[in-house]
């Protein structure tokens, strides 16, 4: 009978008391309904022994002074308020952790809208520079513009299939930067020195985000080059020890009134980094040298 109205005070708290008042904040009124539970516990208990159960004739009830059957009384009352803060204990463990869950789905959803708004943003300013290539061949060769479109049909399969993955393997990321080069090329004489210096095979289960390297390509070539003079590009992407290094390196020609549009797009891609990564990443842009203008990159890899 005592374990069942241990039962008895600890599920009538847990189940309806806290919800109902110490969750309200309404501390007093559940002190009371406790001290009323409790005390009707102990009393219907009482009544129980003294009542229900058959007497020991054998053994009758030894007389004890008052004291001792006060002290007997709070000692079982302290037991019943140890039952009651044990009750509220778990239930607020059980609310933290469900609260918590809540938190961490709800952090996870803001995230990913954070990363696709980001996305959105990359992915127009893309498409307009590859129009503009596109344009400008169109009046100097017109053959050579078809084949054109039909590599920016495959640019643009990645652009809006592959890139809506959270994560694409390094060698299609690469062959991306490959593709948006060559195109790229069709603008300039060959005095402009392109390279780009990446691993010709790597294992498919390397994976980074999508889109993440276009960026800073995209401003070298928009900021690093100019007809009338010398200007170059360097690219360098390696894979070592399960981390990606990018250094994308470019002669430094500013562009007037562009200034704010790269500083928005770098600021996008340190946003991304920051949503993915964490602190786990470094992107160092060293801009104090007047004619020369590089960026470093170096970020974990994934297992696909």
């Amino acid at each position: 009978l005592v374990p069942l109205s241990f039962m008895v005070v600890f599920y009538t708290n847990y189940f309806v008391l806290i919800r109902r008042h110490l969750f309200a904040h309404r501390i007093g009124r559940f002190v009371s309904c406790n001290l009323v539970l409790i005390a009707a516990v102990m009393f219907g208990v009482h009544l129980f022994f003294r009542f229900v159960l058959p007497p020991d004739m054998a053994r009758p009830p030894i007389p004890r002074p008052w004291q001792d059957t006060v002290r007997f009384f709070a000692g079982n009352a302290l037991l019943y308020m140890l039952v009651v803060g044990v009750s509220v204990a778990i239930r607020m463990t059980s609310g933290w952790y469900r609260a918590e869950a809540a938190r961490r789905q709800l952090e996870h959803s803001r995230t990913q809208a954070e990363l696709q708004n980001l996305k959105s943003q990359l992915n127009p300013h893309f498409l307009f520079n590859t129009l503009n290539n596109i344009y400008s061949l169109i009046q100097l060769d017109a053959d050579r513009a078809q084949q054109v479109v039909h590599d920016l049909s495959r640019l643009l399969r990645y652009v809006l299939y592959d890139s809506s993955q959270p994560f694409v393997p390094l060698s299609a990321e690469i062959g991306f930067l490959r593709d948006y080069i060559e195109l790229m090329r069709i603008r300039y004489t060959d005095a402009i020195d392109i390279r780009l210096d990446a691993p010709g095979s790597l294992p498919g289960r390397i994976s980074i985000p999508p889109l993440l390297l276009i960026v800073f390509v995209e401003n070298a070539f928009k900021h690093g080059v100019s007809y009338n003079r010398h200007s170059f590009i360097h690219i360098q992407v390696s894979y070592a020890d399960r981390r990606v290094s990018a250094t994308i390196v470019n002669s430094r020609h500013p562009v007037s009134g562009d200034g704010s549009r790269a500083g928005i797009g770098l600021e996008n891609v340190r946003k991304r980094l920051e949503l993915i990564y964490g602190d786990d990443f470094s992107l160092r842009i060293d801009d104090s040298l007047p004619t020369v203008y590089s960026v470093k990159l170096e970020i974990p890899v994934f297992n696909a």
